[in-house]
């Protein structure tokens, strides 16, 4: 992983799960960009930067086509450099009530946060990612796969099944291209924000365990799995 540049969007706020992945990456002695529309990246950015890891923030909405854009273009700093891993992170959640009664504004804001930031990302990266023959994880949730309980949820389930989705098309077209896609689908990950809304005493994802698992599917071991969901968690 020495040297080889990895892109992690979703890495604004302390305590959540893009702090963690970023810190495993930088210990493996990968070069780090992180993307994020909050301003803290920067501070992300310069306490990792302490430790001696080669890091950048980069502040951009990840809904806007022209801001990812951008931030590509600043994450990459050269218009030949290639891409060893994006890891699209981004994302939120927030309950949308029984279908019937629930707002189309936590539906539209479920999908731009949740999809269509992957999707973006994706787009932007992939000619680095196809020169660097790359690879590409996206963060679903066990909820979006088949059995789950997602009543009270819809607008978060949907938005995380069509990231699912999304990473299939990848990894069929991208195949041929040597770029790599595969997803993660954890139940909660004990975050920060995780505790505080719900308590310690959940059966928690570790964030750690999310970064092991990141950092094992863009490794040369497992250079032959594209396609593929991970689930995280009882």
């Amino acid at each position: 992983m020495s040297e080889r540049l990895v892109v992690i969007t979703g890495v604004g706020r302390a305590g959540q799960v893009g702090e963690a992945v970023a810190a495993a990456f930088a210990r493996d002695g990968a070069t780090l960009a992180l993307v994020d529309r909050d301003r803290e990246v920067e501070a992300r950015a310069a306490e990792l930067a302490k430790t001696g890891a080669k890091v950048r923030g980069v502040v951009a909405d990840l809904t806007s086509p022209d801001d990812v854009g951008r931030a590509a273009r600043e994450a990459l700093g050269s218009a030949d450099a290639p891409l060893h891993a994006l890891i699209a992170a981004a994302g939120g959640f927030a309950m949308s009530g029984p279908v019937a009664e629930s707002d189309v504004a936590v539906w539209h804001r479920m999908f731009a946060i949740g999809l269509t930031t992957a999707y973006l990302a994706t787009r932007a990266f992939l000619p680095a990612l196809r020169r660097g023959r790359g690879s590409i994880v996206y963060f679903a949730a066990a909820a979006a796969l088949p059995g789950s309980r997602i009543a009270n949820m819809s607008a978060y389930v949907a938005s995380k099944a069509g990231v699912l989705a999304l990473m299939q098309a990848v990894s069929q077209e991208e195949r041929d291209n040597g770029v790599r896609a595969n997803a993660i689908a954890p139940t909660m990950i004990r975050t920060a924000q995780n505790v505080s809304d719900m308590g310690a005493d959940k059966n928690y994802v570790e964030r750690e365990s999310v970064a092991d698992t990141l950092r094992w599917l863009c490794s040369d071991a497992a250079r032959d799995v594209t396609g593929q969901t991970i689930r995280l968690g009882a």
